[in-house]
This record gives structure tokens, C-alpha cells and sequence, in this order.
């Protein structure tokens, strides 16, 4: 999906920048945990800037077509005052909730206590139905003391309690000495990991299925960005920017759906006699309307990403909660130092407030 740009003013100075349909809010950091105000500033600005991890270049994105925003969060709980200006501004969205129950092994030392996450969880989904907040366990860390029955103990005490507010749950698998930062971070706080292989996830993705079918969940299981093909214990790859599901929620809104390239149909008569009637593909929505998947990957992604392409506005080496695994900061005292200049400048162009 081609990006529309248009001219933006700054200080006297004409620019023309990138203006997306989508946002990515962020898989870099945490915004809605500990920069919802600053973001919500710069959706009302109409533009922010982003710093290119990899140049150091920065680069202007405006806000004038943004249309969905997927969000991602470890503690959402912020995002709760401002959904109605998103509603007001007929922007759609929904919220890749990371809720995991490391709090007693020192792997996520700076988020709120699990019950008030699950608490967050259950007043956004209310909020936004239940399709638009999608469960994470991620990753998936084996430690010296979280065996894989640990893990699932862990997962089931969550998913008694949520079940009935998310339609899905997504998960990874830790894989730590593939990244160097993780690895140094993991190696200097003494977490005795233990690395993935295919028996063990293979071992924890049958009983995970079993759990899920056991206790009536019934929720769709999806992992992120794994190469291994878990389809025979009904696990699917999961697009966590997901063409279909913006669609489901925000079918009605045109521009976007011009923007998809997606066609909202209607069925004949009363509707289809049943779902083998339906063209291959095809979603079912409310209404007696259906459209047919035109879910494209991002080919800026990595092979095992599903993907569709969106703008990213996020920065890595900002996020505070400073978990242990953490593929987004190089060190603790990066982010820590980024998240004290951004309080200094908290209505800054960027996160950082630079």
C-alpha cells in the first residue's frame, strides 16, 4: 500500500512528507504506557517527527489521512480517556495488549501488577469489543526456574480470567542469542535462560492447543514471527498488523477501504444459504456484507512477519519499562536517559524530545 503524501508548513518552511492511512503505534516502544499524552499532542498538531534508527536522519509524518491506528502496549491503561477523541475523529483502532506473568521471576520489574493489567484489559475490550484488543504472551522466555509448565500455568491463570475479552491470543518464542542486545542484557542482570528448540515448542504449542480446547477458550492461537509450522495443533502465523481485522472494524469507513483496496459487498436476497456459498476468501460482516481478503504483506518485513505496511512512528532505546528481554533497547540506561529528555520537552516534534 502506497503511502499519499502531502505539504506540511513548519517555521515558514513548505514540505512535502509522507501522509499514511495507517499507523503503527509502536512496535519500537510503548506509547500508550508512557507517551499517549505526547502522541494525542501530535495527532492535534498534525504531524510528528520520527528519527531513522539506522541514519539518524529524521523524518516528517503527518497525521491529515491517518485513518487506523494499531497500537501496542504493555499497559494501555492511558490510551482509556482518549479513545473517545479517536471516535470523535472517526479514526479506528485496536491494541495488541502484551499481558504477560513475569512479575515474581525479574523480567518485567516496571509494569503495573498483573491484576490491574487484566483489569485494563477487560475495560478496553468492553470499550471496543472484544476483536479489537488481542492478547500477546510474548515471548515465551524459559528461564532455570519457568519450565514449560511454568509457562502454561502462567497462560492459564491469565486466560481464565480473559478469555471471554479477546478473540485471540498471540505468543513467540524467546530467542535470545540471536540478538546481541537481548543477550548482553539477559547475560548482565544473571537470568539463566535457556534457549527454544523445536521439540520444546512443538511440546508447549500441543499443550497450549489441548489447554485452549480443555477449558473452552476457543480462542484463535496465532504466533509472531516464527519460521516453525505449528498448523497441526491449529496455531496459524499471526499478522499483527492485519488488513482483515482493520476491515472487520472499520468496513464502513470508505477512504480506508479505498485505501486497502478492499470491496464491501453486499449478499443477495436474505444472504447466502451458507458459508461454502461464499467466494473464496470472503470475511463475513455485519449487515448481510462480506469482502473478500486483500491482506498484503509488507515486503520491508522480515519472511516470517504477515504484516501489512504501516507507518511505524515509534523510537527504540525509550521505552521504561526496562524489561530484561527487551529487543528494543540497547540498555537500560539509554532509555532511562531518553525517557528523562522527553519529560523535560513532552510536546516535542519527537518522542525523545530532541
Amino acid at each position: 500500500m502506497a503511502w499519499k503524501k502531502t505539504t506540511i508548513n513548519i517555521d515558514g518552511r513548505t514540505m512535502e512528507v509522507p501522509a499514511p492511512e495507517i499507523i503503527s503505534a509502536s512496535r519500537s516502544t510503548d506509547i500508550p504506557a508512557f507517551y499517549a499524552d505526547w502522541f494525542f499532542h501530535r495527532l492535534e498538531t498534525g504531524y510528528s517527527v520520527w528519527n531513522n534508527p539506522f541514519n539518524g536522519q529524521k523524518s516528517y509524518v503527518s497525521y491529515r489521512n491517518t485513518r487506523f491506528i494499531v497500537f501496542w502496549s504493555k499497559n494501555p491503561k492511558p490510551l482509556l480517556p482518549y479513545l473517545p477523541v479517536l471516535k470523535e475523529r472517526g479514526i479506528g483502532c485496536y491494541i495488541q495488549f502484551t499481558l504477560n506473568d513475569y512479575g515474581e521471576d525479574g523480567l518485567e520489574t516496571g509494569v503495573p501488577p498483573l491484576e490491574e493489567r487484566i483489569e485494563t484489559f477487560k475495560a478496553l475490550s468492553e470499550t471496543l469489543g472484544k476483536e479489537a484488543v488481542i492478547w500477546r504472551f510474548d515471548p515465551l522466555v524459559l528461564t532455570d526456574s519457568i519450565s514449560i509448565d511454568t509457562l502454561l500455568e502462567k497462560v492459564g491463570r491469565i486466560g481464565t480470567e480473559i478469555h471471554g475479552f479477546t478473540e485471540k491470543l498471540v505468543f513467540s518464542f524467546a530467542d535470545i542469542s540471536s540478538y546481541r542486545k537481548v543477550k548482553a542484557n539477559m547475560d548482565g542482570s544473571g537470568i539463566p535462560y535457556r534457549e527454544w528448540d523445536k521439540v520444546a515448542m512443538e511440546e508447549f504449542a500441543g499443550k497450549l492447543s489441548r489447554m485452549n480446547h480443555n477449558k473452552g477458550w476457543n480462542l484463535e492461537l496465532a504466533t509472531c514471527g516464527e519460521n516453525l509450522d505449528l498448523g497441526k495443533y491449529r496455531i496459524s502465523r499471526n499478522r499483527c498488523i492485519d488488513g482483515d481485522l482493520i476491515t472487520r472494524l472499520a468496513w464502513r469507513d470508505k477512504n480506508l477501504m479505498a485505501a486497502l483496496g478492499t470491496s464491501i459487498q453486499e449478499m443477495p436476497s436474505s444472504g447466502f444459504a451458507d458459508m461454502d456459498d461464499l467466494p473464496y476468501g470472503a470475511v463475513l460482516l455485519p449487515g448481510n456484507r462480506y469482502f473478500i481478503s486483500s491482506h498484503r504483506k509488507d515486503p520491508g518485513q522480515r519472511a516470517a512477519c504477515g504484516c501489512m505496511t504501516a507507518k511505524d512512528i515509534g523510537e527504540y532505546n525509550t521505552c521504561p519499562h526496562l524489561c530484561e528481554y527487551c529487543y528494543a533497547n540497547t540498555s537500560k540506561e539509554a532509555a532511562t536517559a531518553n525517557w528523562r529528555m522527553h519529560r523535560q520537552n513532552p510536546t516535542a516534534e519527537t518522542i525523545t524530545g530532541r
